[in-house]
Protein backbone atom coordinates (compact mmCIF):
# COMPACT_ATOMS: atom_id res chain seq x y z
CA UNK A 1 0.00 0.00 0.00
CA UNK A 2 1.27 3.45 -0.95
CA UNK A 3 0.79 5.57 2.09
CA UNK A 4 1.59 9.24 1.73
CA UNK A 5 0.40 11.31 -1.21
CA UNK A 6 0.96 14.59 0.56
CA UNK A 7 -0.09 16.98 3.27
CA UNK A 8 -2.74 19.37 2.06
CA UNK A 9 -2.79 23.11 2.36
CA UNK A 10 -5.84 23.47 4.56
CA UNK A 11 -3.81 25.46 7.07
CA UNK A 12 -1.35 24.97 9.89
CA UNK A 13 -2.05 22.66 12.77
CA UNK A 14 -3.91 24.49 15.49
CA UNK A 15 -1.74 25.49 18.41
CA UNK A 16 -2.77 23.83 21.64
CA UNK A 17 -4.02 26.98 23.33
CA UNK A 18 -5.89 28.28 20.30
CA UNK A 19 -7.44 24.91 19.52
CA UNK A 20 -8.58 24.44 23.08
CA UNK A 21 -10.20 27.87 23.18
CA UNK A 22 -11.99 27.30 19.86
CA UNK A 23 -13.32 24.00 21.14
CA UNK A 24 -14.52 25.46 24.42
CA UNK A 25 -16.36 28.28 22.70
CA UNK A 26 -18.17 25.83 20.45
CA UNK A 27 -18.96 22.95 22.77
CA UNK A 28 -22.58 24.05 22.98
CA UNK A 29 -23.19 24.37 19.24
CA UNK A 30 -24.17 21.54 16.91
CA UNK A 31 -25.06 23.61 13.86
CA UNK A 32 -21.66 24.24 12.30
CA UNK A 33 -19.71 21.98 10.00
CA UNK A 34 -16.93 19.89 11.47
CA UNK A 35 -14.13 22.05 10.09
CA UNK A 36 -15.70 25.21 11.50
CA UNK A 37 -16.39 23.76 14.92
CA UNK A 38 -12.97 22.20 15.40
CA UNK A 39 -10.90 24.99 13.91
CA UNK A 40 -8.48 24.88 11.00
CA UNK A 41 -6.55 21.63 10.75
CA UNK A 42 -3.95 20.20 8.45
CA UNK A 43 -5.40 18.05 5.70
CA UNK A 44 -3.79 14.91 4.35
CA UNK A 45 -4.49 12.35 1.65
CA UNK A 46 -3.48 8.71 1.45
CA UNK A 47 -3.37 6.84 -1.85
CA UNK A 48 -3.74 3.08 -1.57
CA UNK A 49 -2.33 0.40 -3.84
CA UNK A 50 -5.77 -0.20 -5.40
CA UNK A 51 -6.34 3.43 -6.27
CA UNK A 52 -8.46 4.62 -3.34
CA UNK A 53 -7.67 8.08 -1.99
CA UNK A 54 -8.45 8.62 1.68
CA UNK A 55 -9.17 12.17 2.81
CA UNK A 56 -8.40 13.23 6.37
CA UNK A 57 -7.46 16.04 8.72
CA UNK A 58 -5.24 16.45 11.80
CA UNK A 59 -6.35 18.98 14.39
CA UNK A 60 -4.74 20.12 17.62
CA UNK A 61 -1.60 19.35 19.58
CA UNK A 62 -1.17 16.74 22.28
CA UNK A 63 -1.58 12.98 22.72
CA UNK A 64 -2.84 11.48 19.46
CA UNK A 65 -6.33 10.05 18.99
CA UNK A 66 -7.32 8.44 15.69
CA UNK A 67 -11.07 8.10 15.04
CA UNK A 68 -12.53 5.64 12.51
CA UNK A 69 -16.19 6.04 11.56
CA UNK A 70 -19.14 3.77 10.77
CA UNK A 71 -20.81 2.32 7.68
CA UNK A 72 -22.51 5.06 5.60
CA UNK A 73 -21.06 7.68 7.92
CA UNK A 74 -18.33 10.25 7.57
CA UNK A 75 -15.80 11.69 9.99
CA UNK A 76 -18.57 14.10 11.06
CA UNK A 77 -20.01 11.26 13.15
CA UNK A 78 -17.07 11.65 15.54
CA UNK A 79 -17.38 15.47 15.78
CA UNK A 80 -19.07 15.63 19.23
CA UNK A 81 -16.32 13.43 20.69
CA UNK A 82 -13.51 15.11 18.77
CA UNK A 83 -14.42 18.58 19.94
CA UNK A 84 -14.35 17.43 23.56
CA UNK A 85 -10.98 15.76 23.09
CA UNK A 86 -9.62 18.88 21.44
CA UNK A 87 -10.79 20.91 24.42
CA UNK A 88 -8.89 18.59 26.75
CA UNK A 89 -5.65 18.95 24.78
CA UNK A 90 -5.48 16.09 22.27
CA UNK A 91 -4.25 15.80 18.70
CA UNK A 92 -7.19 14.47 16.68
CA UNK A 93 -6.89 12.49 13.45
CA UNK A 94 -10.12 12.12 11.46
CA UNK A 95 -10.57 10.57 8.03
CA UNK A 96 -13.32 9.32 5.76
CA UNK A 97 -13.37 5.58 5.09
CA UNK A 98 -12.90 4.55 1.46
CA UNK A 99 -16.05 5.18 -0.55
CA UNK A 100 -17.46 7.46 2.16
CA UNK A 101 -17.50 11.22 2.47
CA UNK A 102 -14.68 12.72 0.42
CA UNK A 103 -12.65 9.49 0.10
CA UNK A 104 -12.79 7.41 -3.08
CA UNK A 105 -13.52 3.68 -3.17
CA UNK A 106 -10.63 2.19 -5.10
CA UNK A 107 -10.73 -0.58 -7.68
CA UNK A 108 -11.03 -3.72 -5.55
CA UNK A 109 -14.00 -5.29 -3.80
CA UNK A 110 -14.57 -3.73 -0.37
CA UNK A 111 -13.39 -5.83 2.57
CA UNK A 112 -12.88 -5.23 6.27
CA UNK A 113 -9.26 -6.28 5.83
CA UNK A 114 -8.85 -3.39 3.39
CA UNK A 115 -10.23 -1.02 6.02
CA UNK A 116 -7.65 -2.29 8.49
CA UNK A 117 -4.89 -1.72 5.93
CA UNK A 118 -6.25 1.77 5.26
CA UNK A 119 -6.11 2.53 8.97
CA UNK A 120 -2.51 1.35 9.07
CA UNK A 121 -1.71 3.74 6.23
CA UNK A 122 -3.38 6.63 8.07
CA UNK A 123 -1.32 5.92 11.20
CA UNK A 124 1.88 5.89 9.20
CA UNK A 125 0.98 8.96 7.15
CA UNK A 126 0.36 11.15 10.21
CA UNK A 127 3.21 9.42 12.08
CA UNK A 128 0.95 8.48 14.98
CA UNK A 129 2.85 7.41 18.08
CA UNK A 130 1.43 6.16 21.35
CA UNK A 131 -2.03 6.77 19.88
CA UNK A 132 -5.43 5.74 21.13
CA UNK A 133 -7.31 4.35 18.13
CA UNK A 134 -11.10 4.34 18.41
CA UNK A 135 -13.57 2.89 15.95
CA UNK A 136 -17.35 3.05 15.81
CA UNK A 137 -19.35 0.19 14.24
CA UNK A 138 -17.64 -0.59 10.91
CA UNK A 139 -14.81 1.62 12.14
CA UNK A 140 -14.41 -0.71 15.11
CA UNK A 141 -14.12 -3.61 12.68
CA UNK A 142 -11.36 -1.68 10.91
CA UNK A 143 -9.57 -1.28 14.26
CA UNK A 144 -9.84 -5.01 14.95
CA UNK A 145 -8.50 -5.78 11.46
CA UNK A 146 -5.60 -3.41 12.10
CA UNK A 147 -4.69 -5.09 15.38
CA UNK A 148 -5.01 -8.62 13.98
CA UNK A 149 -3.47 -8.17 10.52
CA UNK A 150 -0.80 -5.57 11.37
CA UNK A 151 0.41 -6.39 14.89
CA UNK A 152 3.86 -4.88 14.33
CA UNK A 153 2.42 -1.48 13.39
CA UNK A 154 -0.05 -1.70 16.25
CA UNK A 155 2.75 -2.42 18.73
CA UNK A 156 4.84 0.45 17.35
CA UNK A 157 2.16 3.13 17.11
CA UNK A 158 -0.86 2.27 19.27
CA UNK A 159 -1.21 2.76 23.02
CA UNK A 160 -4.79 1.52 23.39
CA UNK A 161 -7.93 0.60 21.46
CA UNK A 162 -11.50 1.77 22.03
CA UNK A 163 -14.11 -0.32 20.20
CA UNK A 164 -17.56 1.30 20.07
CA UNK A 165 -20.79 -0.43 19.02
CA UNK A 166 -19.07 -3.04 16.90
CA UNK A 167 -18.63 -6.76 16.26
CA UNK A 168 -16.07 -9.30 15.19
CA UNK A 169 -18.62 -11.48 13.41
CA UNK A 170 -22.18 -10.54 12.45
CA UNK A 171 -24.26 -13.62 13.14
CA UNK A 172 -27.95 -14.13 13.74
CA UNK A 173 -29.07 -10.73 12.44
CA UNK A 174 -31.95 -11.13 10.03
CA UNK A 175 -31.79 -7.53 8.83
CA UNK A 176 -28.33 -8.19 7.39
CA UNK A 177 -29.66 -10.82 5.02
CA UNK A 178 -30.08 -10.65 1.28
CA UNK A 179 -33.34 -8.70 1.44
CA UNK A 180 -31.68 -5.93 3.45
CA UNK A 181 -28.80 -5.93 0.99
CA UNK A 182 -31.18 -5.33 -1.89
CA UNK A 183 -32.89 -2.52 0.02
CA UNK A 184 -29.74 -0.60 0.94
CA UNK A 185 -28.35 -0.92 -2.59
CA UNK A 186 -31.47 0.59 -4.16
CA UNK A 187 -31.04 4.19 -5.32
CA UNK A 188 -34.76 4.82 -4.86
CA UNK A 189 -34.42 3.96 -1.17
CA UNK A 190 -31.71 6.59 -0.88
CA UNK A 191 -34.00 9.19 -2.43
CA UNK A 192 -36.84 8.26 -0.07
CA UNK A 193 -34.60 8.45 2.98
CA UNK A 194 -33.44 11.90 1.86
CA UNK A 195 -37.05 13.03 2.18
CA UNK A 196 -39.53 13.04 5.01
CA UNK A 197 -39.13 9.41 5.97
CA UNK A 198 -35.44 9.92 6.66
CA UNK A 199 -35.83 10.60 10.37
CA UNK A 200 -38.13 7.59 10.75
CA UNK A 201 -35.63 5.41 8.88
CA UNK A 202 -32.63 6.28 11.06
CA UNK A 203 -34.36 6.86 14.43
CA UNK A 204 -34.06 3.18 15.53
CA UNK A 205 -30.27 3.47 15.39
CA UNK A 206 -30.33 5.52 18.59
CA UNK A 207 -31.51 4.86 22.11
CA UNK A 208 -33.77 6.93 24.30
CA UNK A 209 -32.65 10.37 23.12
CA UNK A 210 -30.80 11.87 20.17
CA UNK A 211 -30.81 15.38 18.71
CA UNK A 212 -32.48 16.21 15.42
CA UNK A 213 -29.13 17.51 14.22
CA UNK A 214 -27.51 14.12 14.80
CA UNK A 215 -30.37 12.25 13.18
CA UNK A 216 -29.93 14.48 10.15
CA UNK A 217 -26.19 13.72 10.07
CA UNK A 218 -26.95 9.99 10.23
CA UNK A 219 -29.53 10.29 7.44
CA UNK A 220 -27.25 12.41 5.26
CA UNK A 221 -24.41 9.94 5.63
CA UNK A 222 -26.65 7.17 4.32
CA UNK A 223 -28.04 9.16 1.41
CA UNK A 224 -24.69 10.57 0.27
CA UNK A 225 -23.01 7.16 0.28
CA UNK A 226 -23.61 5.52 -3.09
CA UNK A 227 -25.85 2.47 -3.25
CA UNK A 228 -22.97 0.38 -4.60
CA UNK A 229 -20.75 1.33 -1.65
CA UNK A 230 -23.55 0.66 0.83
CA UNK A 231 -24.07 -2.82 -0.59
CA UNK A 232 -20.36 -3.53 -0.99
CA UNK A 233 -19.52 -2.82 2.62
CA UNK A 234 -22.62 -4.57 3.90
CA UNK A 235 -21.40 -7.67 2.07
CA UNK A 236 -17.95 -7.14 3.56
CA UNK A 237 -19.34 -7.01 7.08
CA UNK A 238 -21.57 -10.02 6.52
CA UNK A 239 -18.66 -12.17 5.38
CA UNK A 240 -15.95 -11.04 7.83
CA UNK A 241 -14.90 -13.17 10.79
CA UNK A 242 -12.39 -11.53 13.13
CA UNK A 243 -12.97 -13.81 16.10
CA UNK A 244 -9.97 -16.08 15.69
CA UNK A 245 -7.38 -13.33 16.00
CA UNK A 246 -8.81 -11.56 19.03
CA UNK A 247 -7.03 -13.66 21.65
CA UNK A 248 -3.68 -12.51 20.24
CA UNK A 249 -4.44 -8.79 20.68
CA UNK A 250 -2.33 -7.57 23.59
CA UNK A 251 -3.12 -3.86 23.43
CA UNK A 252 -5.22 -2.42 26.29
CA UNK A 253 -8.76 -2.37 24.93
CA UNK A 254 -12.02 -0.76 26.02
CA UNK A 255 -15.21 -2.11 24.44
CA UNK A 256 -18.31 0.13 24.65
CA UNK A 257 -21.88 -0.74 23.70
CA UNK A 258 -25.34 0.74 24.22
CA UNK A 259 -27.81 -1.60 25.85
CA UNK A 260 -30.48 -0.51 23.34
CA UNK A 261 -28.28 -1.14 20.32
CA UNK A 262 -30.28 -3.15 17.77
CA UNK A 263 -27.63 -3.05 15.02
CA UNK A 264 -24.73 -4.55 16.96
CA UNK A 265 -26.41 -5.79 20.14
CA UNK A 266 -24.58 -6.24 23.43
CA UNK A 267 -23.69 -9.89 22.89
CA UNK A 268 -21.29 -8.90 20.11
CA UNK A 269 -19.37 -6.55 22.40
CA UNK A 270 -19.42 -9.06 25.24
CA UNK A 271 -17.88 -11.63 22.92
CA UNK A 272 -15.09 -9.20 21.94
CA UNK A 273 -14.38 -8.22 25.53
CA UNK A 274 -14.26 -11.88 26.53
CA UNK A 275 -11.90 -12.84 23.71
CA UNK A 276 -9.34 -10.01 24.02
CA UNK A 277 -7.24 -10.66 27.15
CA UNK A 278 -6.67 -6.96 27.89
CA UNK A 279 -10.24 -5.82 27.34
CA UNK A 280 -12.81 -4.30 29.64
CA UNK A 281 -16.46 -3.79 28.75
CA UNK A 282 -18.57 -0.68 29.30
CA UNK A 283 -22.31 -1.07 28.71
CA UNK A 284 -24.29 2.16 28.40
CA UNK A 285 -27.82 1.97 29.74
CA UNK A 286 -30.42 3.76 27.63
CA UNK A 287 -28.14 4.20 24.62
CA UNK A 288 -28.41 2.72 21.15
CA UNK A 289 -25.95 2.29 18.30
CA UNK A 290 -24.92 5.91 17.69
CA UNK A 291 -22.82 6.39 20.81
CA UNK A 292 -20.64 9.20 19.40
CA UNK A 293 -23.86 11.23 19.26
CA UNK A 294 -25.60 9.78 22.30
CA UNK A 295 -22.76 9.67 24.82
CA UNK A 296 -19.92 11.92 23.59
CA UNK A 297 -18.82 12.93 27.09
CA UNK A 298 -18.47 9.30 28.14
CA UNK A 299 -16.53 8.32 25.02
CA UNK A 300 -14.21 11.32 25.34
CA UNK A 301 -13.57 10.39 28.98
CA UNK A 302 -12.87 6.75 28.12
CA UNK A 303 -10.47 7.75 25.35
CA UNK A 304 -8.70 10.20 27.66
CA UNK A 305 -8.42 7.50 30.32
CA UNK A 306 -6.96 5.13 27.74
CA UNK A 307 -4.23 7.68 27.13
CA UNK A 308 -3.49 8.53 30.74
CA UNK A 309 -3.99 5.18 32.40
CA UNK A 310 -4.64 2.31 29.99
CA UNK A 311 -5.56 -1.01 31.51
CA UNK A 312 -2.48 -3.16 31.30
CA UNK A 313 -2.90 -6.47 29.48
CA UNK A 314 -3.33 -9.51 31.64
CA UNK A 315 -0.30 -11.74 32.13
CA UNK A 316 -1.84 -14.22 29.72
CA UNK A 317 -1.90 -11.61 26.94
CA UNK A 318 1.69 -12.31 25.97
CA UNK A 319 1.32 -16.06 26.33
CA UNK A 320 0.41 -18.42 23.47
CA UNK A 321 -3.18 -18.12 22.32
CA UNK A 322 -5.48 -20.16 24.53
CA UNK A 323 -9.10 -20.31 25.69
CA UNK A 324 -10.89 -17.01 26.10
CA UNK A 325 -12.05 -15.76 29.48
CA UNK A 326 -15.53 -16.82 30.47
CA UNK A 327 -16.59 -13.29 31.50
CA UNK A 328 -15.11 -9.85 30.75
CA UNK A 329 -14.68 -7.10 33.31
CA UNK A 330 -17.88 -5.05 32.90
CA UNK A 331 -18.90 -1.53 33.91
CA UNK A 332 -22.43 -0.22 33.41
CA UNK A 333 -22.94 3.49 32.67
CA UNK A 334 -26.14 5.43 32.13
CA UNK A 335 -26.19 7.54 28.99
CA UNK A 336 -27.19 11.11 29.86
CA UNK A 337 -29.36 12.98 27.41
CA UNK A 338 -26.83 15.12 25.52
CA UNK A 339 -26.99 18.78 26.49
CA UNK A 340 -25.32 20.19 23.39
CA UNK A 341 -27.43 21.10 20.41
CA UNK A 342 -30.64 21.44 22.40
CA UNK A 343 -31.67 24.56 20.54
CA UNK A 344 -34.22 24.64 17.74
CA UNK A 345 -32.19 22.47 15.38
CA UNK A 346 -30.97 20.14 18.06
CA UNK A 347 -34.01 19.28 20.16
CA UNK A 348 -34.07 15.71 21.29
CA UNK A 349 -36.39 13.00 20.05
Amino acid sequence: MKRLVGWGAAGAVVAAVVGTEVARRRLGGEDDDLEERLGTGESFKVETDDGAVLDGVVIGVGPTVVLSHCWTGTRDVWAPVAIRLLASGHRIVLYDQRGHGTSTLGETTPTVAKLGADLRAVLETVDARDAVVAGHSMGGMAVLALAEDHPEVTAERVRALVLVSTAGRLTGLLFLGNVAGVVVSNEQVGRLVAGRIGAVFVRPTAGRAISRRHLATTRDGFTTTSAAVRRGFMNAMQTMDLREGMAAINVPTTVVVGRRDILTPTHFSRAIATAIPSARLVEVSGAGHMLPFEAPDLLADLISQAHSNPTEPDAEANAPVGPARSEPSTTVQTAPIPTSGSNGKGEHL
